[in-house]
């Protein structure tokens, strides 16, 4: 198997690497906080704590790391913002940071401070 894949990667030009610990974490959840920016900008989630409850209760994130918003909080909304920057760059338009994100950490702060959308209430769409 390992044999086939290395011959694929081969024939599309993919070059093997080791990959460290600390980026598959930040291409796993860092995705998960952008999403979670969007859904606070939207509207459809009121505090990202809430959103940090769907994912602990309903999905099974590691209580202790807190949810993937208050883990995003506290490593750094910057390195999120890279991340996506970065992702976009080679993935593609859906990978771009969420607005709010990117306003987020260019503020120094947390998600605190940050709540629905204005002029809606959480759940309420176009």
């Amino acid at each position: 198997m390992t044999e086939l894949i290395a011959g694929v990667s081969r024939e599309l030009g993919i070059t093997r690497r080791a990959i460290p610990d600390t980026e598959i974490l930040e291409r796993l959840l860092h995705p998960l906080i952008n999403e979670g920016a969007r859904l606070l900008e939207e509207g459809i989630a009121q505090r990202a704590s809430d959103i940090d409850l769907v994912y602990v209760n309903g999905y099974g994130f590691p209580a202790w790391r807190g949810g993937p918003m208050y883990f995003g909080e506290h490593s750094g909304l910057g390195r999120v913002v890279d991340t996506m920057r970065r992702l976009s760059a080679t993935h593609g338009a859906r990978w771009r940071p969420a607005p709010l994100l990117e306003r987020v950490a260019a503020g120094g702060g947390g998600w605190d401070n940050v709540a629905a959308a204005p002029g809606r209430r959480p759940g309420e769409h176009d």
